[in-house]
């Protein structure tokens, strides 16, 4: 199975809930269990684009953007979620993004013109796909591949601003 970006939209009491639910049950079960339209896979397609910006140089900012939103936050103190019943384990343990990191998140997503990020992208699915880093198997439109999981991510850090949510971020 392929490794793929995951996002959780959670209130700030959310998680103490699932800090309490992880102290009092005795497999440490968080109980974690977020409504579906508070969570998101973006599949791979941020870290293509992660590597296409690398590779053709784009700004270091934009790069860091990126990275922190599929990275999230050190720290965080939901070591409580390092478990089964969030993640399988195979890769670091879900980070957290607070509410404040979240809103400038957003922000800065909302400034990314992604057509200009990818106006040298070329348009052969095959040397699209090596640019971002896929392999030779790739199917489909490479860049609306990207473009419909960066929006999608983008929206999905917006609604989480505006709701004032933290987002928690791990690759399941």
């Amino acid at each position: 199975m392929a490794l793929t970006q995951q996002f959780a939209r959670v209130t700030p009491e959310y998680l103490e809930h699932c800090r309490s639910s992880a102290l009092d049950s005795p497999g440490a079960s968080p109980g974690w269990d977020p409504p579906p339209g508070d969570l998101l896979d973006t599949d791979w397609a941020v870290w293509g684009l992660i590597w296409y910006c690398r590779s053709t140089g784009a700004d270091v900012d934009l790069i860091a953007l990126l990275d922190r939103a599929v990275s999230g936050d050190p720290g965080g103190d939901i070591g409580f979620l390092d478990h089964d019943e969030v993640y399988d384990g195979f890769d670091d343990p879900p980070r957290l993004l607070t509410p404040a990191a979240v809103a400038e998140l957003a922000r800065d997503l909302d400034a990314v013109d992604l057509d200009i990020v990818l106006a040298d992208l070329p348009t052969a699915t095959a040397d699209a796909a090596a640019a971002c880093g896929f392999d030779g198997g790739f199917r489909g439109d490479v860049r609306g591949y990207l473009v419909g999981h960066f929006t999608a991510m983008r929206e999905f850090y917006g609604g989480a601003a505006r709701r004032g949510q933290c987002v928690v971020v791990w690759t399941d």
